[in-house]
């Protein structure tokens, strides 16, 4: 596959997700971003690492920002995030891995568990029919 025809797919992946698609998606993204960052900064590569943990960072704000605080799970969110994003901002100043580490731990957890909420869903919708 080439690298355009890769970019076809992505942007085709991403332009007919639904929007729990969409959030697991930002979840995968983050992390990914999390680990490169991890990765560079181990090897003393800062320009590399503070590119990643911007990237990461960006996909933090975008998730925060999107909350519907109608809801109070939405403010639960909003302190992991918070937290989340004041990790990867220490990571940075201090170029420290442990920081991605503490976050990395947060960020899997949600991913996990959004995941498997999506799963549940589609299961009951399934045997609704």
């Amino acid at each position: 596959m080439t690298y355009e025809a890769l970019n076809r797919y992505k942007q085709n992946s991403v332009l007919t997700a639904t929007p729990e698609e969409l959030t697991l998606m930002l979840y995968d993204g983050v992390i990914k971003f999390m680990n490169i960052a991890k990765y560079h900064m181990e090897n003393k590569d800062v320009e590399k690492s503070h590119f990643s943990l911007v990237r990461a960072q960006d996909i933090i704000l975008e998730l925060n920002y999107s909350l519907d605080m109608n809801y109070e799970v939405s403010k639960d969110l909003r302190s992991l995030y918070d937290f989340i994003e004041s990790k990867l901002v220490e990571a940075n100043i201090h170029k420290d891995p442990k920081s991605i580490d503490d976050a990395l731990e947060v960020v899997n957890g949600m991913r996990d568990t959004w995941k498997e909420i999506m799963k549940q869903i589609k299961q009951r919708v399934y045997q609704a029919k």
